[in-house]
């Protein structure tokens, strides 16, 4: 009896002293305590599932396509998703980084969800500036006051894991500081864990709901994400690799004020890729915004195999060449990038070209090298084009997106869930970063009302072909192998050109269409 009391009341100790010591790391806020954070998630979650349950589950519904159960549904759908956006903000931190994931998932989603978390892409929850100045303080060992001529208050941008402020340094140099919210790092692993297991009651308590391969990849990608020294060297480490893209813009790192937590670049004008009020301003052309995002990802993903994996709109800016007048693309925010291997970059550069050639015998083989089992190719294949099966199979560069196609993938988004599901969860893992920046770079297409131009797939397939003809050049045994893949290599790009040069004279998009050669 003694020993139960004795254990009894060591776990209580021990519970009070965590909690103790927890408010003491983080400065007695109460927010920051893991059973505040897991009781107001498992508290969100118990309210999201009631809500389902007395607005959809407990009655009977004879007609699932009537207008009142899709109205019903929607709604409740919708309060979901604020209840969603409500923990998000009020939890934040890693909460904010997987509501952001949750607004990209287009084609897992309901529409509801994504158009309600989307807010969290350029509308995070801020921190006082009094805030950053003590993460300053204790990193850079400097009292802000005396490192900062000027400091605006209002932030450029907010994300999940910090907020970014322009100031000028002493000096005179104008700076773009990136500051990690304070209590993100302590917050993190209590916060992944409770993910996790509400993950798992949810799964359980809805077999269709899988969504283990999220929690993993937040848990693998979180640790770089906080790591701003990372991302400074992730930043220069693009900016040598595509030194030659004169049109795109790398901010500099001013290293003697960068650490773990603060990120301090040259301040860089632009307006949003998506802010179309801007680009109407200052006569950009949304075509050679879209053509450069899409040779930039393109080299990235086929042959350099080094991808930044968060292309949301606020980490891209537009402006004007003070040099040339032409369009400059400012790449912001070098925390997350996918490294790909040789292995996935060749199998997935030779799914492309069987998508595009309609090759359902490629599609099928090159989706299972990548880890899709049994007979969920043809719904990878939707996936990874974003675009609905007739469309696939009668050509993705062929036929155009409309509005009723993008209903249409909503539709059947919603019938295949559990399938898309199962897709994610045993899909080769260096897939996941590709496909959020898929979608991303989709959706910013969107926006520009870009998405049918034809140098999209042009300048894609050009970039596999080479992919594969370096892979197969690596591999060949001896001279005449390799010179027999560079012939190849050459062959199949001067068809390429000439098809899409033919394809532009068809359209009326001829100079377009020769940009994207000279």
């Amino acid at each position: 009896m003694s020993i139960r009391r004795a254990l009894k009341y060591g776990v209580v100790g021990s519970a009070v002293l965590g909690t103790g010591l927890s408010l003491h790391a983080n400065d007695y806020d109460i927010n920051s305590v893991g059973i505040v954070r897991l009781a107001r998630a498992g508290a969100t979650v118990f309210d999201i599932a009631t809500t389902y349950q007395a607005n959809l589950y407990s009655r009977e519904w004879t007609d699932k396509k009537s207008a009142e159960y899709l109205k019903v549904k929607s709604d409740t759908h919708r309060a979901a998703a604020e209840r969603l956006l409500e923990l998000c903000r009020t939890n934040r931190g890693v909460y904010i980084k997987v509501g952001q994931h949750i607004g990209a998932l287009e084609y897992l989603l309901p529409a509801e969800y994504v158009s309600t978390m989307k807010v969290l892409h350029s509308n995070a929850p801020q921190n006082p500036v009094e805030d950053l100045y003590r993460v300053i303080r204790q990193d850079l060992r400097v009292d802000p006051n005396e490192l900062f001529e000027s400091f605006d208050p209002e932030p450029l941008g907010t994300a999940s894991l910090a907020q970014v402020h322009r100031a000028t340094l002493r000096d005179g140099r104008e700076v773009a500081v990136k500051v990690q919210h304070p209590y993100v790092k302590g917050n993190s692993i209590v916060d992944i864990k409770t993910m996790e297991v509400l993950v798992k009651l949810v799964a359980w308590t809805f077999p269709d709901f899988k969504f283990q391969w999220l929690v993993d990849e937040s848990k693998r990608n979180l640790p770089m994400e906080l790591d701003f020294a990372n991302e400074g060297r992730n930043a220069e480490k693009v900016k040598d690799m595509f030194r030659h893209y004169r049109w795109l813009k790398i901010p500099g790192v001013i290293w003697e004020y960068t650490t773990p937590r603060v990120l301090m670049m040259e301040y860089t004008k632009g307006g949003q890729v998506n802010d179309l009020e801007y680009i109407q301003r200052e006569k950009l052309d949304p075509y050679d915004i879209a053509n450069k995002i899409g040779q930039l990802y393109s080299n990235m993903i086929f042959l350099k195999g080094f991808v930044h994996s968060d292309p949301h709109p606020g980490n891209i800016l537009v402006r004007r060449s003070e040099q040339n007048g032409g369009t400059e693309i400012v790449l912001l925010d070098h925390g997350l990038y996918a490294d790909l291997t040789e292995k996935f970059r060749y199998n997935y550069s030779k799914l492309w070209l069987s998508i595009l050639r309609v090759d359902q015998e490629g599609m099928k083989k090159y989706a299972q090298a990548l880890g899709v089992e049994g007979s969920m190719w043809g719904l990878f294949a939707c996936m990874v084009t974003g675009r609905p099966w007739n469309s696939v199979i009668h050509g993705v560069d062929k036929v155009k997106q409309d509005d009723a196609e993008k209903e249409m993938i909503q539709n059947e988004g919603k019938l295949v869930l559990p399938h898309i599901s199962d897709v994610l969860e045993k899909v080769d893992r260096q897939m996941l970063l590709v496909l959020k920046t898929n979608d991303l770079i989709r959706g910013i297409e969107t926006t520009l009302r870009t998405q049918n131009r034809m140098t999209a797939f042009w300048v894609m397939s050009k970039c596999c072909v080479k992919s594969i003809g370096s892979q197969e050049y690596l591999s060949a045994s001896d001279t005449w192998g390799k010179l027999a893949t560079c012939l190849r290599e050459q062959w199949c790009i001067l068809k390429l050109n000439l098809y899409y040069l033919y394809r532009g004279i068809v359209s009326l998009h001829l100079l377009s269409a020769l940009k994207m050669i000279f």
